[in-house]
């Protein structure tokens, strides 16, 4: 346990941000898992809706500092391949 007094903070702050990510980042898995199903069953109107909304949490996690930038352009880059190769069959 800390025992200075911006120790104690710092680790208050920490678990503070650890829970705000962590919520964020299983929020964004769960739209993952959804679009992955939609995908695989080949059902294209359900899934650029999904896609779009997980566009916009991608975004949102960038701008909060939650995940990277280039790690999102590549989810995102590979999530519209996948969805544009469904859509054109």
């Amino acid at each position: 346990m800390p025992i200075k007094q911006n120790a104690k903070k710092a680790l208050r702050q920490s678990v503070k941000r650890l829970a705000r990510n962590k919520a964020i980042k299983d929020e964004i898995k769960s739209l993952r898992v959804k679009f992955r199903k939609l995908i695989t069953s080949k059902e294209a109107e359900k899934a650029v809706e999904i896609a779009r909304s997980l566009g916009q949490k991608f975004d949102k996690s960038v701008s909060k500092g939650v995940m990277k930038k280039n790690t999102v352009a590549r989810l995102k880059s590979r999530m519209m391949a996948r969805l544009n190769a469904i859509k054109a069959k």
